[in-house]
């Protein structure tokens, strides 16, 4: 069994010396250190193959949610916190799961083995992914390949995707960002942060909706409007 390094990283010591516990009684988890500075971390990760990181969100000098969106190429986050109201930001951020203080320890192992599926269903994705005209998903217990020409549009809901194609809908266990590193054709654009469009279907522009062949209206964020029509040739 592939070894899953990780780090964690909490401004409080009681909060860091749990989670490590937990941690240890993992025993394909190999802990790679245990972090009070969150900007400490972040230049680790950066220099070190990390593959999950277990982190409080309310910490001084950043945030967790800010050190996800500042890491290029982030590995899996597991937040932790003690307001379940920060949930939401979390899963917006691309975390696979979060836990609420005090952690419980069947809680956590449940939100382990998550980043567990999900790191193994990522190295069988670089594995198959040789092609770019098809990606293949894990949706119903089955690998799915699936032909890119047939994608209308890759919808985030919660830690799911909805993968609309032109027959059938398709859901798995993902995050946008980590489809769009998968799909990797100019013919996608992630157009706002839960929709990744392709732009073969799109039937028309009006203000900040964009019109798809089969009907449905998606609205565009003001910052990918110029990148649509510099696609779109327009």
């Amino acid at each position: 069994m592939n070894k899953i390094n990780c780090i964690i990283i909490d401004d409080e010591p009681l909060g860091r010396d749990v989670v490590e516990s937990f941690a240890k009684e993992v025993s394909y988890l190999n802990i790679l250190g245990a972090f009070e500075n969150p900007v400490e971390a972040m230049i680790f990760v950066k220099e070190n193959r990390v593959d999950l990181i277990l982190s409080d969100i309310e910490m001084p000098k950043i945030t967790g949610l800010e050190l996800l969106k500042t890491l290029e190429n982030p590995p899996v986050f597991i937040f932790i916190t003690a307001y379940r109201e920060f949930a939401l930001d979390g899963f917006d951020t691309g975390a696979i799961d979060y836990l609420v203080k005090p952690v419980r320890f069947d809680r956590f192992l449940k939100a382990i083995q998550k980043a567990k599926d999900y790191l193994n269903l990522k190295r069988n994705f670089n594995g198959l992914q040789e092609q770019s005209d098809r990606i293949f998903i894990k949706s119903e217990g089955k690998i799915i390949k699936i032909l890119l020409s047939e994608i209308i549009y890759i919808e985030a809901q919660g830690d799911y995707l909805n993968v609309e194609t032109s027959s059938e809908v398709y859901s798995t266990q993902m995050t946008l960002s980590s489809m769009e590193e998968s799909i990797k054709n100019e013919k996608f654009l992630r157009i706002q942060r839960s929709f990744i469009l392709n732009l073969d279907f799109v039937r028309s522009i009006h203000g900040n909706k964009v019109e798809l062949l089969n009907g449905k209206s998606i609205s565009i964020s003001i910052s990918k409007k110029e990148e649509l029509f510099r696609l779109l040739g327009m």
